[in-house]
């Protein structure tokens, strides 16, 4: 599937019905038009076939730049997939077992306690009773958090070293690593769900193991095999920065009610200008919606790719399977924080969600499709019922503003005429 995002089939041939997938932009432009979203750009499809591209809105309001094919989208935690796939793969190359402490390798986390009460200032702490695993970092349970949270005393902690929505000036991954180290985990490991850093932990590890810096090991392992062109940590020089969406910030409206709008938010957008210190395995890719639609085909596709092949076909159908204990859901085993809507029915693997009980929650969906978004409204997901790929790009901060990725769900779905 090439990164052009030209549509080439006719929806009918797989299944789906034309006017029914025009739905999904006269939906999504309702948001636009409402002054709710700068722009979109989504993609539908399916058995490998691209059956739907619909764009339209502003890449840069201020200057009036519209949505292009090949708009750069800071892609936040959809960096995370990528990041558990370059673990996985070295996985696959016996360089370490899912149940191994990630001390072995980043030794400053061996002696790393555990909160139990107190506050920011004075927690109370006590030892590990089990190591974080390479497991833990995969599914988040590894007791490690976000800053941004501002839902407990280890937020606090976070924030108060620089770790808020970005992270101290000049410090790179190894140094950030050895800063959440010396910090309490909120939880002992392997006992609640959490979203926080796991997954930059974990591209340090794949930096540690392989002998690369993280983006080189992208580069040459994942984005050249696949023809991601336009995917990089921050832009890269030579790169046209009018390419680049600019990031904006939903404006609150009355308590309890839907955001009036949006505004710029440039001293954070910023951050994606250039490459910056710390290549975070958690967030830190801008790419292509055409460049991603190739990785979410490897994922579709088992690990394979139009020249080889990634990963093994069972390794990605272990990583999409829920590895929370009792197969439970993210709302009963976890600490789930601004998501559209609670995630019950929801599980998580080795770097994805998925939908373990579609009627529990509550969206039209496929028992087994596995997803995960971006802090900027950004969203994927496959199907694997269906075979359906579907990927959505936007620059609004929070995710939790609109119900898109729900709609998204619902407005394929209905398309499906088979």
């Amino acid at each position: 599937m090439g990164s052009d995002l030209t549509v080439s089939t006719d929806p009918a041939e797989v299944g789906f019905d034309p006017a029914r997938l025009g739905r999904i932009d006269r939906r999504l432009a309702r948001w636009v038009d409402d002054g709710q979203l700068p722009g979109f750009l989504v993609t539908v499809a399916r058995h490998g076939r691209l059956v739907h591209v619909g764009r339209q809105g502003l890449r840069d309001v201020e200057d009036g730049l519209p949505v292009e094919e090949d708009t750069r989208w800071r892609i936040f935690s959809m960096t995370k997939p990528v990041t558990s796939v370059a673990a996985m793969m070295l996985y696959e190359e016996g360089a370490f077992e899912l149940g191994d402490p990630i001390a072995k390798w980043l030794p400053e986390f061996a002696e790393t306690r555990v909160y139990v009460a107190g506050s920011s200032q004075r927690p109370v702490t006590v030892p590990q009773v089990e190591p974080i695993r390479v497991r833990h970092l995969l599914t988040h349970t590894s007791g490690l958090t976000y800053g941004f949270h501002n839902t407990h005393p280890v937020d606090a902690m976070y924030r108060a070293m620089g770790h808020d929505w970005g992270s101290p000036p000049g410090a790179d991954t190894a140094e950030v690593c050895r800063q959440w180290a010396s910090v309490p985990l909120l939880f002992q490991p392997g006992s609640e769900w959490n979203y926080g850093v796991s997954t930059d932990v974990l591209g340090r590890l794949v930096e540690v193991l392989s002998g690369q810096p993280l983006d080189e090991f992208f580069e040459q392992r994942i984005f050249a095999p696949l023809g991601m062109r336009d995917t990089s940590f921050g832009l890269r020089e030579g790169d046209d920065l009018e390419t680049l969406a600019r990031l904006y910030a939903a404006v609150p409206g009355q308590p309890g009610g839907a955001a009036t709008g949006f505004a710029p938010i440039d001293a954070m957008g910023q951050a994606a200008h250039s490459k910056p210190a710390f290549l975070s395995g958690g967030g830190g890719l801008v790419s292509t919606a055409g460049d991603y639609l190739r990785f979410v085909e490897l994922l579709r596709r088992g690990g394979s790719y139009d020249g080889g092949r990634l990963l093994g076909s069972r390794t990605i159908a272990y990583m999409t399977r829920n590895h929370l204990p009792g197969n439970a859901d993210i709302e009963a085993f976890g600490r789930p924080v601004f998501a559209e809507t609670p995630l019950r029915g929801v599980g998580f693997g080795l770097g994805f969600s998925m939908v373990i009980d579609p009627a529990k929650y509550g969206v039209v969906s496929s028992l087994g499709d596995y997803s995960w978004g971006g802090a900027a409204s950004t969203a994927f997901y496959v199907d694997p019922v269906e075979d359906i790929t579907v990927s959505f790009y936007t620059q609004l901060l929070p995710s939790s503003t609109l119900p898109i990725r729900n709609y998204l769900r619902a407005l394929v779905n209905q398309a499906l005429v088979d």
